[in-house]
């Protein structure tokens, strides 16, 4: 699995490219193609992150990231 940097991460923000990607637990998961995540946004949550401290907040588990395509781990 190829390994990514936070700062690889921040540009899939779905404004600076066109891919839109978000990490939890380590994990960088590929939300392009999820309507929910249309122009880099779902709700108050920014792609281009690591949003495993934010999940506590949701109204749903981490079952929604089996769904994704993995695309890699986010590294320090």
């Amino acid at each position: 699995m190829k390994n990514y940097s936070p700062q690889q991460l921040a540009l899939r923000n779905g404004q600076d490219r066109e891919e839109i990607w978000i990490a939890y637990k380590g994990i960088i998961y590929d939300v392009s193609n999820s309507r929910l995540w249309k122009n880099g946004t779902h709700y108050e949550h920014w792609s281009g992150q690591d949003l495993t401290d934010e999940l506590k907040d949701a109204p749903h588990t981490e079952r929604v990231f089996e769904k994704l395509e993995i695309i890699g781990k986010l590294t320090n």
